[in-house]
């Protein structure tokens, strides 16, 4: 029947009986909305008739409506009518999401975010206690120690990061003492090149760059794996089996990157400091047996004690926050795409609060200076 032939909805009373004739369909009721008021004004202890009315899913579901999201005690329906409401009255379709303000989302969002914030620092304070324990329990029995999985991780994270760690540190190195010679030179400050590259590279930026680095390379490769364990169902092997993954995962991962963050940062400091000596012959025309000369009167060694210390705390928080978000991957593969990203993108924030922190408190307490 098409809409030109389609005959309109009616509703007919008689006799305590309703009877529903016509299209009672979404395009009859769209084009005749007083129908769909003649049945909320028929009460529901009449007898209702709708065999022969042509229906489809939409007027069905309006017509329930109208009904008071209930069936009449006496319905004649026809079997595929009867079973489409009889569905609807046991399980009623959602109604659509109320329409919410803007700032209301934004307080709803705001509130998300801080239970999750909470969840996520309540998830790393209990694998740091864990840790602890491991590091206790360890150090009592020495023989547990797993230095095969102790040494492969120091060499991921250490020995394999080299090259790329010298690329970075020898690019930013020259980076940083082309842009400071430009303006050093035009006070006749050369010398002062030697200062400004030897603290800032030592104490700041070596460590730094080291940790960025081997926060995206290591730490989302560390992540990954324990996810995928996780997934293949291998973390509940290793239960079963008697072996604890803190132990036999976490520690030498976290120990492996404590252990090797102060290497890769001195490793990097030297290589920035090569690009920027360079950088300053080529600039400046500052000789290298001057700048050699320079470097051990103006930079101190506590510079570089502060910046190895620095590395220490980058590598466990790193290794602590990639075991935190592996251990925490679901069962799916998007999941664990998810927890690597966020594992990256939490490890440089927190290394960089981190250095901010320390160069805060030591400069209030210390009093480490130039």
């Amino acid at each position: 029947m098409t809409a030109a032939t389609a005959r309109p909805p009616q509703l007919t009373t008689h006799a305590q009986t309703a009877t529903l004739t016509g299209s009672w369909t979404f395009a009859g009721l769209t084009t005749q909305p007083a129908a769909r008021s003649a049945v909320r004004a028929v009460p529901l202890t009449a007898q209702w008739d709708i065999q022969a009315a042509e229906c489809d899913s939409v007027g069905l579901l309006w017509l329930w409506q109208d009904w008071g999201q209930t069936l009449p005690a006496q319905l004649l329906a026809t079997p595929a009518q009867h079973a489409l409401l009889q569905q609807w009255q046991h399980s009623p379709p959602s109604p659509p999401p109320h329409a919410t303000s803007g700032w209301r989302e934004a307080v709803e969002a705001v509130g998300r975010g801080a239970f999750a914030l909470r969840d996520q620092a309540t998830g790393f304070i209990v694998l740091l206690g864990q840790l602890g324990g491991a590091w206790v329990f360890l150090l009592t029995h020495p023989r547990e120690i797993p230095l095969k999985a102790l040494s492969a991780h120091l060499f991921r994270a250490g020995v394999s990061a080299l090259g790329i760690t010298a690329l970075v540190g020898f690019l930013i190195g020259i980076v940083l003492s082309y842009l400071s010679a430009q303006q050093l030179a035009r006070f006749g400050a050369n010398t002062f090149i030697v200062d400004f590259l030897g603290i800032s590279i030592l104490r700041e930026l070596g460590p730094l760059l080291a940790a960025i680095l081997v926060a995206g390379r290591s730490g989302s490769a560390m992540t990954a794996q324990i996810g995928m364990m996780k997934i293949n169902q291998e973390l509940d092997a290793m239960q079963v089996l008697g072996l604890s993954p803190l132990l036999r995962l976490a520690w030498p991962k976290i120990t492996a990157l404590g252990l090797a963050m102060p290497l890769l940062a001195l490793w990097t400091s030297l290589l920035a400091l090569l690009g920027g000596m360079l950088a300053a012959y080529w600039e400046l025309d500052l000789p290298f047996a001057q700048f050699l000369d320079r470097f051990p009167l103006v930079v101190k060694p506590v510079h570089l004690w502060v910046g190895l210390g620095k590395s220490v705390v980058f590598g466990l928080l790193i290794g602590l926050i990639a075991c935190h978000f592996g251990f925490r991957v679901q069962s799916t593969s998007q999941s664990l795409g998810a927890s690597t990203t966020r594992s990256v993108v939490a490890a440089i924030t927190l290394v960089i609060v981190a250095d901010a922190f320390f160069a805060v408190l030591l400069s209030l307490t210390l009093a480490v200076k130039p």
